[in-house]
């Protein structure tokens, strides 16, 4: 029995020695994790900090990389060295991104509720497929004058068949994944993404149980759709275990062949119908991981190379649902 526990006890330090080292960011005032940080490594590559603020990072996976660059919603940008980095990271919280204190009071005149449905599709050549390093933008209008309370987004999703020749089947015959979702909305700055209307941590996670669709609760935020309209975005952020918990995710898969080792892209699940039902160029998109990458229109001529252009499959048909509240006497 002695000679049992002394190789039990043996094993547990030697695995527990060659765990991938992890670290923590933190609020540097409040000391509450920073939750799904932003880790970029400065050549178009990064990751996620989960919702605990923490991230795997190691010179074994990543040889190549001398710093990191953090970004969060509120908080100042930060650059950090990785040799020998910390296992704690604090971030300075910015004044002036910080949501402002709106002394209003309660709301009680009549609404109508309204919606912009969302545009579905179960064809997988007319998705778009999502990848860590891309996120979203659409763009919506504001039609009227009338105040506008945003109460609910709906997501198109599409599902995978395990076997394409029973596609048409229900949800229990789709193919299984767990996946986070980031959602962020900005303000209308000249026709692109501007200001973000709140700094709050939205994210939402689907499985194939979901269907064709996701319908976002956002009631509680108090989103008030500005005059000129808005735009709200999604980002994957990547696959979860089985309690929601975001697990490490690359950004590319390492294939070798006889050239050597090829970086494809990891493409998540589920993946995002496009449509050619709306004539208006309302979709965006933006490399996450680069810098002061600014957003481009979904349009042909803009050096965008995705076979979905080609076909004129130029949005995202993102629905929503608000409240349109009546004019007071």
């Amino acid at each position: 029995m002695k000679h049992y526990l002394y190789i039990v006890t043996f094993f547990s330090i030697f695995f527990v020695g060659f765990l991938p080292a992890q670290t923590k960011i933190l609020d540097k005032d409040t000391q509450y994790p920073v939750s799904y940080a932003t880790i970029s490594f400065g050549d178009g590559q990064g990751l996620f900090a989960d919702d605990d603020g923490m991230f795997i990072f190691t010179k074994k996976l990543y040889p190549d990389v001398d710093s990191l660059y953090i970004t969060a919603l509120g908080y100042k940008d930060l650059t950090i060295s990785t040799i020998e980095l910390p296992k704690r990271i604090e971030m300075q919280t910015e004044a002036n991104k910080l949501d402002e204190i709106l002394i209003t009071a309660r709301i009680d005149r009549k609404f109508k509720k309204e919606s912009i449905k969302p545009y579905l599709d179960d064809d997988y050549y007319k998705c778009w497929l999502p990848t860590i390093e891309s996120e979203i933008a659409v763009f919506f209008p504001n039609g009227n004058e009338k105040l506008k309370k945003l109460t609910s987004v709906v997501f198109p999703i599409t599902l995978e068949s395990r076997d394409w020749k029973k596609r048409k089947r229900a949800n229990a015959d789709k193919r299984k994944f767990s996946t986070l979702f980031k959602v962020k909305f900005y303000k209308n700055d000249d026709g692109s993404p501007g200001d973000p209307m709140t700094y709050t941590n939205i994210v939402f996670r689907v499985t194939e149980q979901n269907g064709d669709e996701f319908e976002l609760d956002v009631s509680e935020h108090d989103l008030f759709i500005p005059d000129d309209g808005f735009f709200v975005s999604i980002q994957v952020l990547g696959y979860t275990d089985q309690n929601g918990k975001l697990l490490p995710n690359k950004k590319y898969k390492e294939i070798k062949g006889r050239n050597g080792t090829v970086k494809i892209p990891t493409n998540f699940r589920p993946l995002l119908p496009f449509t050619d039902e709306i004539e208006t160029h309302n979709t965006f998109i933006k490399r996450v991981f680069i810098s002061g990458n600014d957003w481009v229109q979904f349009k042909k001529g803009n050096g965008i190379e995705s076979s979905l252009l080609k076909t004129n499959l130029n949005n995202y048909g993102v629905g929503i649902n608000f409240n349109a509240y009546k004019e007071e006497f």
